[in-house]
């Protein structure tokens, strides 16, 4: 829901580093490899207990999940490099609830409904993002992959998982909140296909 005022917001000075780094020879690739490094490296921070260690470098890995995208937008995207881009996002999405999870035990129920409802997420996105390719249809943003908006994105992912360190005694309730928004994205999502690609032929 806000991740195109979040772009607007942070654009120019994340352009202005992946400018930098463009001149001296470093790829969209690299850095996304660096920001997987550091998110993992906040997953088990986080898995420790090491809360405030671990908010650090999950807003590294963030602001680094950024910068790679503006690299990619001034060389070219590829195709590959957005679906790692996203594989990488997923692994530390997934990573820290799991975390979380570890460090405190009454969250866990919690935590697998998140997980749950990100894997529902991501099948009505992805699906959703195929065919309208499938169809040439003019939806979703200028990634590699066709995202629709919902009012679950990446800008409120980062808000959830700052709260999850900063207040990791209600991590359960966080999640639990979390979880019941992304379901809502679900069905936004949901309810957009049927509008844009028809009735259910049965």
């Amino acid at each position: 829901m806000l991740d195109a005022h979040t772009r607007r917001l942070v654009g120019p000075a994340v352009d202005g580093v992946a400018a930098r780094l463009d001149r001296v020879g470093v790829g969209p690739g690299a850095v996304t490899a660096v920001g997987l490094a550091v998110g993992v490296a906040a997953c088990v921070l986080a898995a420790t207990g090491a809360w405030i260690a671990a908010l650090a470098l999950w807003l590294a890995n963030r602001s680094l999940d950024g910068v790679d995208g503006a690299l990619a937008r001034r060389r070219g995207p590829t195709d590959l490099g957005g679906m790692l881009d996203f594989l990488a996002d997923f692994v530390v999405y997934g990573g820290f609830v799991v975390a979380a999870a570890i460090a405190v035990p009454d969250a866990r129920v919690a935590a697998c409904v998140l997980l749950a409802v990100y894997l529902l997420n991501n099948v009505a996105l992805l699906s959703f993002a195929s065919l309208i390719e499938k169809r040439g249809l003019d939806l979703g943003d200028e990634r590699s992959l066709r995202f629709t908006a919902g009012l679950t994105e990446g800008t409120e992912t980062i808000a959830a998982y700052v709260l999850l360190c900063l207040l990791p005694e209600h991590a359960g309730t966080i999640m639990w909140v979390f979880a019941a928004l992304v379901a809502i994205t679900v069905a936004q999502r949901v309810r957009l296909a049927v509008v844009v690609l028809g009735p259910t032929r049965t």
